[in-house]
């Protein structure tokens, strides 16, 4: 019985961890990881041949064959289209059909025991503990089919409030007209589809190709390959396979610069991301640190079932002589060591929270980021629109030497202007800060030539232009960057008065000494260089950009947040320490975190951390708080060694540099407004990029994870007590201490008083630091606070058996009733003992929903003896004098807890 025990467990907890995965898997973030590492399989021979002959096909011939053209599909059709072919999403797994959930949600270990129980009763010919047993697994099934359905409305809610979008192409109403442009939700599109992409979004579907300029694609999701892919229209050359096929692109890539428009050839699991996704779900994911937890605990309770329950059964059987009923009664112990509403609180409970932190401006995508938000002791952010208030302007334009110069910010417009990835705050800056009329002339006088993209290696970009009435007589290469890495290809230096000369150690040191000024009054500084080329070139590459001439720099000002130093204080409270992650030099980034009260000595550069090994930078991230200069590859490496330190990190970032490091921390946090490729990767966004909001979402999850530990340490420890008692009880009594369904209503009604544990509140010191699982913690919990009722109860057993002379068989009624209210009335004095450290009722007080379920459970475990339904369940009233003993015994239980919780608070806190 054991063994069969043991399975049942281990099915019905596996199960409920696969559908817990199913809840949170709201984004594409697991797969994607895995497809980075190389982990996923190849997509299937027929799909690779379907996209090469796409990629083969002329634009005209594809747009025909997919029933759609230039201007996209009608609205009717595309409408038509999405009831055919369904939504454009991934399946990473199908939510159930509601009587398939209803299925799942009786088959549990708790249910399918009762179930044999009630098959038993029924062959017994005991149609009143059949009749019985039966609306207890009703009403078991029903209520957490109900907080189930709950909880996928709500995820499903809460993702829509984050869901992307893309811009798709609509015919427009008269024939003459350019097409619309439409935000429909991504997975609202359908194969014909016209879709315009530009940096930052994220590839909706695959698609091919129509027209694109300066299109860079970041691939690294689906190849591993790092460096950014060029996309055009052209067809791809001979023995090219779909990935290397420069016409398509695919869904779960992203675009780095450029604009394109694409034709949407398939969508959701017909994508080659989709066949990759369907392949790599039949391998198993590692479960995170909360579910582990989960089946760490499940696992306690089988090993202890496996050994009480054969006990249990052999003691009444030897002692009473009815096997039958010594069967009925270890198999209703082990009902009673199952936490058999733990999938229903802890689903209940992560809904409750998720929705509380909405109502905070923080959206969790996944609703197992709320165990990992709790936990999350260090937090790892940018300092631009974090720290500093988002609204950069120009504060200095100048030549290299410090003279005023109209020149310098002529130049960084044209940059800024004709680039075509994704606008940074600084080119909005620059854009924002020339007049119309110098912005007039200067889009007459020149047209746009190439474009050579930023990347986070260079930490430049160029753009090469023509003034459009010289005759092209030559090209203009424009470059704005970070100072050091312009610098690098800079060979001559302009005065504001117009004249070069060497770039010479003099000159640099020069240049360097009135950028340090700048930097250390808290500047940001870009510099702005150029050359002049021949007329004969219209492509360019990374290698034009050398033998420049320096024009100057850009000084930009970002002031702090008037709410960043009291939320960095806040954090500090709560056990959080806060490390900056900038892309920014030194002396901007330490004058920054200056100003908001952060120690920004010693400091860490990006050329310090590409020179360390990963031992030697473990080392480091704990030491150094502020980090600049970085690659969005440092990034990623600072959170992975702090992770492998122990830490649970989190990472704010809001750009597509980001995205890796969101990936690899514990808990990704982004904002509404992030680029698509950044909401994607994390598991949290805020409506407002503060971290005062962040600090009051942490709360909130710590609260919700608090709430989830209190189910378990309470029924791990009550149902522990139990079985001791059942054990003695067994070994020395003549009858059954209590009767098979009376064990079971107990336990059901214990269940049901625990319902209103995810609205509970918790105390202050409790949210007050990082809450992680410790599994064995629990082990401890119910070693020490099980032994205590079990005192109570043979206190109980002693006052029915010498007191009230239920000493019989004949009497055993009156004793099984006196444990059973008993029983009942500690268990639900419990929740209130070790829901808190503090003493409850006086220093904290349960909230109304918990007061109400456990006070209206007590109160019908008192009238059920007394009640018309005592026969149905072999209860008898008692004696007057019964509550007496009653109401000493439940004090004394109240006063020995209370002093065991404030000894075990000393020794080994509280979480």
């Amino acid at each position: 019985m054991a063994g069969l025990l043991a399975t049942m467990f281990r099915q019905g907890f596996s199960r409920f961890l696969r559908r817990r995965r199913a809840l949170r898997h709201f984004g594409r973030r697991p797969l994607l990881g895995a497809l980075a590492r190389g982990q996923a399989p190849a997509a299937s021979a027929p799909l690779a041949t379907a996209l090469l002959r796409d990629a083969a096909e002329p634009p005209a011939d594809a747009l025909r064959r997919l029933g759609s053209g230039p201007q996209g599909l009608p609205p009717a059709e595309a409408a038509q289209r999405l009831a055919r072919d369904g939504p454009n999403e991934v399946d990473h797994e199908k939510p159930l059909p509601d009587w398939l959930r209803l299925w799942h949600c009786y088959t549990n270990p708790f249910n399918l025991l009762l179930t044999a129980l009630a098959a038993l009763s029924w062959l017994s010919a005991d149609a009143r503990a059949t009749v019985v047993i039966a609306l207890m697994v009703g009403l078991s099934t029903l209520l957490r089919f109900v907080q189930e359905g709950r909880a996928h409305r709500c995820a499903e809610g809460l993702r829509a409030l984050v869901g992307n979008t893309a811009t798709v192409l609509r015919p427009a109403p008269a024939a003459p007209d350019p097409p619309l442009h439409q935000e429909v939700p991504v997975r609202e599109l359908v194969a014909g589809d016209v879709v315009a992409l530009s940096a930052g979004d994220m590839v909706p579907a695959d698609g091919r190709v129509l027209a694109a300029r300066d299109l860079f694609v970041a691939q690294s999701a689906m190849t591993g390959e790092s460096a950014p892919v060029e996309k055009f229209a052209d067809a791809p050359g001979p023995g090219a396979g779909p990935l290397e096929a420069r016409n398509l692109v695919f869904m779960g890539t992203s675009v780095v610069s450029g604009t394109a428009t694409v034709l949407v050839l398939t969508t959701g699991p017909r994508t080659y991301f989709g066949h990759l996704a369907a392949r790599a779900q039949a391998q198993e994911t590692a479960p995170n640190a909360f579910q582990a937890g989960v089946n760490s605990v499940s696992w306690l309770l089988i090993r202890f079932a496996a050994v009480m329950v054969p006990i249990v059964f052999m003691l009444n059987g030897w002692t009473k002589g009815d096997w039958l009923q010594a069967f009925l009664f270890a198999v209703s112990v082990a009902v009673g060591l199952t936490p058999e509403m733990l999938p229903m609180i802890v689903t209940s409970t992560l809904a409750k929270g998720a929705v509380l932190l909405s109502r905070r401006k923080v959206v969790v995508k996944r609703l197992d980021a709320i165990q990992n938000f709790g936990a999350m002791d260090v937090l790892c952010t940018d300092k631009t629109g974090t720290l500093t208030q988002d609204k950069i302007a120009v504060a200095r334009k100048t030549d290299a030497f410090g003279a005023a110069s109209v020149e310098v910010l002529n130049f960084a417009f044209l940059n800024s202007y004709y680039q075509t990835g994704l606008k940074n705050l600084l080119d909005h800056a620059v854009l924002d800060h020339v007049e119309l009329a110098q912005e007039l002339r200067l889009k007459e006088a020149y047209r746009k030539i190439d474009e050579i993209p930023f990347d986070f290696v260079r930490r430049r970009m160029s753009v090469v232009v023509s003034e459009t009435d010289a005759q092209g007589e030559h090209h203009e290469l424009v470059c704005k960057g970070a100072l050091e890495e312009v610098l690098a290809v800079c060979t001559q230096v302009r005065s504001a008065a117009g004249v070069d000369t060497p770039l010479d150690a003099a000159a640099l040191a020069r240049v360097q000494a009135y950028t340090q000024e700048l930097g250390a009054e808290g500047l940001r500084v870009v510099a702005v260089a150029m050359k002049e080329l021949p007329p004969a070139q219209s492509t360019y590459a990374v290698a034009d950009e050398a033998g420049l001439t320096l024009v100057g720099v850009i000084a930009f000002v970002d002031p702090p947040k008037e709410s960043s130093a009291p939320a960095l204080r806040a954090l500090a409270t709560h056990g959080i320490r806060v490390k900056v992650l900038s892309g920014d030099n030194a002396a901007v980034t330490a004058h920054v975190c200056a100003q908001v009260g952060l120690p920004a000595t010693p400091l860490l550069l990006g050329a310090q951390v590409e020179a360390m090994d990963d031992a030697a930078l473990q080392a480091a991230v704990e030491t150094h708080n502020v980090f600049a200069k970085l690659a969005p590859l440092h990034k990623e490496r600072i959170v992975r060694a702090l992770r492998t330190r122990g830490h649970v990190v989190g990472f704010m970032g809001d750009g597509i540099n980001d995205a890796p490091a969101l990936r690899a921390a514990d808990i990704g946090i982004s904002v509404d407004t992030a680029v698509d490729i950044a909401k994607e990767a994390a598991d949290i966004i805020l409506l407002e990029k503060s971290l005062l909001v962040l600090d009051q979402g942490v709360i909130e999850g710590r609260t919700t994870f608090c709430n989830m530990l209190k189910y378990i340490r309470m029924t791990a420890s009550s149902n522990f007590g139990n079985v001791l008692s059942v054990l003695v009880a067994s070994a020395f009594l003549p009858f059954l201490p209590m009767l098979p369904i009376q064990l079971l209503v107990q336990n059901l009604l214990y269940d049901v008083s625990q319902t209103g544990i995810p609205f509970d509140r918790v105390d202050a010191e409790q949210v007050a630091k990082p809450l992680q699982w410790h599994p064995s913690d629990i082990g401890r919990f119910m070693l020490c606070f099980g032994p205590l009722s079990s005192l109570f109860d043979l206190a109980t057993f002693a006052v029915m058996w010498w007191v009230f002379a239920a000493d019989s068989v004949a009497r055993q009624g009156l004793f099984q009733t006196g444990w059973f209210v008993l029983g009942m009335l500690t268990q639900t004095l419990v929740v209130h003992l070790i829901r808190t450290p503090r003493l409850p009722f006086v220093q904290s007080r349960a909230a109304p929903a918990l007061l109400a379920t456990t006070g209206a459970i007590a109160l019908v475990a008192v009238w059920l003896p007394m009640g018309p339904l005592a026969p149905y369940f072999k209860l008898q009233a008692l004696p007057l004098a019964y509550f007496g003993w009653l109401v000493a015994i439940l004090a004394g239980y109240f006063g020995l807890t209370t002093l065991v919780k404030r000894w075990y608070v000393r020794r080994f806190g509280w979480q």
